[in-house]
């Protein structure tokens, strides 16, 4: 991270280790997003339906993230830009379907939501590790570990809801659990493009230093 002036430069991802890492972390969010949707659907769990669109939000992202590696620090903090306001999207999105399912609120299927949210938390603690040394960097690499820590995050609150489903025999838990992962997703949002706000000024100041 930054120094106490601002000016200590931020690792931006050029690395073809950091570059193995990132491919293989995307292999394992899009295979994830597949059995999480299907499961989701079967579950008829808003919680993983919600989980799965992370990680199908987290592929794409992290694509981008790959393909501006090495790029100037324009590019790399617009794509940065497009990943916050992509997890801003997100984060509504769920928060708009959870509010709809409370209107329609079905019993989902507590012991499918705890199988697969378990599955889902390995691969995220996997993907944590796996980046774990790049966790401080510019917008862009950070915004990469902020997406895998909010998963394994998301993953532990979906094993809490289908406990609480099973428990209480009713959905709330479920949608209670979808609507503080739009809150996640949200915050981590903010977290992105205000960083990349600053790194926009900082580059601004430098360029007039060097003027």
């Amino acid at each position: 991270m930054a120094g106490c002036c601002g000016h200590e430069a931020r690792f931006d991802g050029v690395s073809d280790d950091y570059k193995r890492r990132l491919w293989l972390v995307i292999a394992i969010n899009a295979v994830m997003f597949v059995v999480e949707i299907v499961a989701g659907h079967l579950a008829k769990s808003q919680a993983l339906q919600a989980d799965a669109l992370d990680f199908l939000g987290d592929s794409l992202t992290y694509g981008i993230s790959l393909a501006v590696i090495g790029a100037s620090l324009r590019v790399r903090a617009n794509a940065a830009m497009l990943k916050g306001f992509s997890l801003l999207a997100m984060g509504g999105w769920v928060f708009g379907s959870t509010l709809y399912r409370v209107f329609y609120v079905g019993v989902p299927e507590a012991d499918i939501m705890g199988l697969i949210g378990f599955l889902a938390l390995v691969a995220n603690l996997a993907s944590v590790l796996i980046l774990a040394r790049y966790k401080d960097g510019d917008a862009n690499v950070r915004s990469v570990w902020l997406c895998s820590r909010n998963d394994a995050i998301g993953n532990v609150a979906v094993m809490i809801a289908a406990l609480g489903v099973w428990g209480s025999a009713t959905g709330w838990p479920d949608l209670i659990v979808a609507g503080i992962m739009a809150g996640l997703f949200l915050s981590s949002a903010v977290q992105i493009i205000r960083q990349v706000m600053a790194e926009q000024r900082e580059a601004v100041q430098h360029q007039h230093e060097g003027a």
